[in-house]
């Protein structure tokens, strides 16, 4: 039997690779007879360093940076050969033919498991590690910047991240006001200096909303971060008002709020793009075709993925949603595993893919904490049960 490991990560408990891993080795204890493919997904978030620099056998940096709290941590860059890459993946990206290629995830800078549960809240947090990290593949002449960002803590329309690149901030005196976080943006009134160039700058996300109103960064993704949900119109208001003054900072017109994606990571891929020119790419396609999904998956007679969460949120153009789409389409079982579900996208999900089934590991009668602690050796128990009941074979 031929399978294909396409796992995300279980937020908090297990990394993607981590879960391909455990998978793969039950798998060959299991049934010795098989053949295993692995291809840990990622999106933009946590990962994407790790998972893209090691399939395109490139090399990995490391850089001591201001975290999301403004303490030192530190984070890695990933560097991959242009010609490594296929023709497809390269305009996927608008990427060159030649140089290396940057690869920075934002969550190792910024990322919203770098806070502690009880100090998370975007209006305190700050990207400034992200500009470090950005001026780093600057310094080393990368030929282009791949930015992911999925999984951050923060809200800063990348302010912060521009402050690193040379932004300044002015407050109604004339003052120059330390990096604002969104909680100090009632006293910003100006922008000035000059930026550092960049190569040029792609941003990976699987996100289509706008910056501002009810789908904008605030009101979608303020609350999954910490933040109080009396305070998502206030910080939409002044999200408005500061991302004006950096349109017209930098003679941009306003429709770049609109764009799809624009509220990406808190407002990060619109203050970049209007200030540096980053485009943003889709993070599924990109990352599919840099893994070489496609033929994995023609090779494959069984499928598995899975995420720590399955919900409505799955089927809106997250990697194991469309690994289960895509398997249904190519007549392949695909099973996916999740620590919790919600029962009526399941339903859902089964109807409409006859080729999926899905199963939750989680325990009902334990606190998150525990089904975390305990989560690998769930799965490893959910994968051993359904490998039991389908009775493959050893050969």
């Amino acid at each position: 039997m031929r399978c294909l490991l396409a796992f995300d990560k279980f937020k908090d408990c297990l990394t993607a690779r981590e879960v391909c891993g455990t998978a793969r080795n039950l798998l060959k204890e299991e049934l010795p007879g098989s053949s295993v493919a692995e291809a840990p997904l990622t999106d933009g978030g946590e990962g994407f360093c790790g998972i893209l620099t090691r399939a395109g056998r490139g090399r990995f940096e490391s850089q001591a940076v201001r975290g999301p709290l403004g303490e030192e941590t530190d984070a890695r860059l990933g560097f991959v050969s242009a010609a490594v890459l296929s023709d497809e993946t390269r305009k996927i990206a608008n990427l060159p033919a030649t140089g290396e290629i940057a690869l920075i995830e934002m969550a190792a800078a910024a990322g919203l498991e770098q806070v502690p549960p009880e100090s998370r809240n975007p209006s305190q947090t700050t990207t400034y590690g992200v500009g470090e990290l950005l001026a780093r593949a600057a310094e080393d002449e990368a030929a282009a910047i791949l930015l992911g960002v999925g999984g951050s803590a923060t809200h800063d329309l990348g302010l912060g991240a521009l402050g690193a690149l040379g932004l300044r901030f002015l407050d109604e005196s004339g003052e120059e006001m330390d990096l604002p976080r969104p909680a100090e943006w009632g006293r910003l009134a100006s922008l000035e200096g000059e930026l550092e160039a960049l190569p040029p700058l792609r941003i990976a996300c699987d996100v289509d909303n706008p910056l501002l109103g009810p789908r904008g960064a605030a009101a979608a993704f303020g609350p999954q971060k910490g933040l109080p949900v009396e305070e998502v119109e206030d910080l939409d208001g002044e999200t408005a008002r500061v991302a004006r003054l950096l349109a017209a900072r930098c003679g941009v017109g306003e429709d770049a709020f609109d764009a799809p994606g624009a509220g990406a990571a808190g407002g990060i891929a619109c203050g970049l793009s209007i200030a540096c020119g980053g485009s943003l790419v889709p993070g599924y396609a990109l990352a599919s075709s840099w893994l070489g999904l496609p033929e994995k998956m023609a090779e494959a007679d069984v499928v598995f993925t899975g995420e720590g969460r399955f919900d409505a949120t799955s089927l809106q153009g997250k990697g194991p949603g469309r690994i289960v789409e895509e398997a249904d389409r190519a007549g392949k079982p695909v099973y996916l595993f999740a620590g919790s579900a919600d029962p009526e996208i399941v339903r859902q999900a089964e109807s409409r893919f006859p080729s999926l089934r899905a199963l939750t590991f989680g325990r009902d009668n334990l606190s998150l904490d525990e089904n975390l602690h305990c989560g690998d050796q769930f799965f490893e128990h959910a994968l051993l049960k359904l490998i039991e009941e389908e009775e493959w074979t050893k050969s």
